[in-house]
């Protein structure tokens, strides 16, 4: 929460109120309220769109890629990290392995808003030996249209016999800039890493069974129904509002993402329907996926992505994905390898920067199916932010957040509030302050005592 500045209280000298002392008092705790609004915003930002910056990880740490591989790349350990990348870099990251875990590095491009974006401009990710022996298919995280949002992915090492990187030591994880239409428009993007490291599976538990392509998927649940309850989503993974089975209600402004966070169970699956309302009479040019949904899995690797375009009446979006399964991982698509750990999934919305207004959308979150015995862990899973605790259960059906992001909230809603309302403010502070003044009893001196506003 920013600081706001100081105020000062005019009273009499004998310490009554001033006439109209009580009503500049409520304007400058206003004014102050609005000083915090107007308070610089974040770089890259407007007054209009700075709420839709991505929220890094608090606990991030800074870190700078190196323009060459060897060993002046910075070496990241398990854990979240804060860098730039910019049009035409390419930067390079050392990561530790052991030779029991699975590894996953992942990447979020999170563009300033209001950037001039294009659908194949992003960076490509990889992760590979010492010897240059590719560790898993390469990555590319691009925005998949004009919209500036953030975008996910990872590229992983996994134990499995035949597989490449199986020794421990150091890998080299590069992130690149790919794409040209920008030019030299991105600079200093903000690019969050986090390696996260999953625990093998204990000595003699059998090798996973890939799942049969007919076998992963069953017909989906039907839709879920009930009351909406409303919800604020947050700017990207590290504040999704956590949501469970039941039906959810937002509103997205033109170019907004918002994301939520959904726990899975083992042998469970997740469901949405994103139902944009609104209508706008006379518009007859759609607009190319112009709504959007998004899956990311527990380590924010990409499972599921479908888009619809908006002609200006009511529209929607539905995904449904495989059960939660350690053997998904063996299979050659996306949206069932993805569903390879039970934990929080992310879900990310998002309304084309070309809509003409902001839209509801209700979300029908759905989490389906026989909650199933997790795998044979050498160690906790849980510990290593793979899987579920039952608070994340209970905060997600409530939908409830920690204290510290309702508070934040509440200041980005007084912030879009403030900004409205300034000025009405300024001129009616103004208006109180010549009032009292001319009601003031001649020959008093007026003293001040300085009020901290928070």
């Amino acid at each position: 929460m920013r600081r706001g500045r100081r105020a000062t209280v005019t009273g009499s000298a004998a310490g009554r109120p001033a006439p109209g002392g009580r009503a500049l008092r409520t304007a400058i705790v206003l004014g102050a309220a609005c000083g915090l609004v107007q308070a610089p915003l974040p770089a890259g930002a407007t007054a209009v769109n700075w709420l839709s910056a991505y929220r890094t990880d608090p606990d991030a740490r800074a870190v700078r890629g190196s323009a060459t591989a060897g060993a002046g790349a910075p070496l990241l350990g398990p854990g979240t990290y804060v860098d730039t990348v910019s049009a035409g870099e390419r930067k390079y990251y050392r990561v530790a392995l052991d030779a029991t875990s699975n590894a996953y590095v992942s990447a979020v491009l999170a563009p300033p808003p209001g950037s001039r974006v294009q659908a194949a401009d992003g960076i490509r990710v990889s992760l590979k030996s010492a010897d240059g022996a590719a560790c898993s298919v390469r990555n590319d995280i691009t925005f998949g249209g004009v919209t500036p949002l953030p975008a996910a992915d990872y590229a992983t090492r996994r134990i499995g016999q035949g597989r490449e990187c199986q020794e421990a030591g150091e890998y080299l994880y590069t992130v690149e800039w790919i794409g040209d239409a920008l030019g030299s428009a991105a600079k200093g993007w903000t690019v969050e890493l986090k390696y996260m490291s999953e625990p093998g599976l204990r000595a003699g538990t059998p090798e996973p069974v890939a799942p049969a392509a007919s076998g992963a998927r069953t017909p989906a649940p039907e839709r879920v129904r009930g009351t909406p309850r409303a919800v604020t989503g947050g700017s990207g993974f590290n504040d999704a509002h956590p949501v469970g089975h039941g039906v959810w209600k937002d509103t997205l402004r033109p170019g907004d993402s918002r994301f939520y966070k959904v726990p899975v169970d083992w042998g469970r699956r997740l469901t949405l329907d994103a139902e944009f309302g609104g209508t706008s009479a006379g518009t007859a040019t759609a607009v190319d996926g112009g709504i959007r949904a998004t899956v990311f899995n527990t380590a924010r690797g990409f499972v599921a992505d479908t888009a619809e375009p908006y002609r200006g009446r009511p529209a929607g979006v539905s995904l449904d994905t495989a059960p939660a399964a350690f053997a998904n991982r063996l299979s050659d698509d996306d949206d069932i390898s993805g569903m390879r750990f039970s934990g929080m999934y992310y879900v990310r919305v998002t309304l084309d920067r070309k809509v003409a207004r902001a839209l509801p959308v209700t979300l029908r979150i759905g989490v389906a199916g026989e909650p199933q015995r997790a795998p044979d862990y050498r160690s906790d899973p849980v510990a290593a932010g793979f899987g579920i605790t039952e608070d994340d259960r209970e905060a997600a059906q409530e939908g409830r957040v920690d204290d510290d992001d309702t508070r934040e909230a509440l200041m980005t809603a007084v912030g879009f509030t403030g900004i409205g309302l300034g000025s009405a403010l300024l001129l009616v502070l103004l208006g109180w302050t010549a009032s009292a003044r001319l009601a003031r009893p001649r020959g008093r001196h007026a003293s001040g005592a300085p009020s901290r506003a928070h």
